[in-house]
């Protein structure tokens, strides 16, 4: 099973042709992936259009869904950022840190293409679906 970031599903849904999209769509064929319900709320929050919305509400519940923060991640995320921070690497977006961490934790390969998420596999054992250049 994998997790896909928001940015390669809104690339997705977009119609963009990547590695990532490519990988996605083979995912989906296979069955293999999941989403985070921080992940569910950021796609949808982005659709203007109610019938891409609806779509792509409807395709994207028969996913097997999780949810990524709650009391047990909490402690979590805040040690993984101050542990990034102590490094001098500070990650823009709260949510990248939700969906690194609770993949971390659930030792769940992540497909991004955002590079926030780079520093959590230098340096926390994040697992990229794709692998990293060095």
């Amino acid at each position: 099973m994998i997790l896909v970031d928001t940015s390669v599903w809104i690339d997705y849904f977009n119609g963009g042709e990547s590695k990532e999209t490519n990988l996605l769509d083979a995912a989906l064929a296979n069955g293999t992936v999941v989403i985070g319900d921080m992940i569910f709320l950021e796609i949808l929050q982005g659709f203007r259009n109610d019938k891409d919305y609806n779509r792509a509400k409807k395709t994207l519940s028969t996913l097997d869904q999780h949810e990524m923060l709650g009391n047990t991640m909490v402690a979590k995320c805040a040690d993984n950022y101050r542990a990034l921070r102590k490094k001098g690497i500070t990650i823009r977006k709260t949510t990248d840190i939700i969906i690194a961490s609770f993949c971390i934790d659930n030792q769940l390969p992540l497909l991004f293409s955002d590079r926030d998420f780079i520093p959590f596999v230098k340096h926390l054992n994040l697992i990229p679906v794709r692998p990293m250049k060095t």
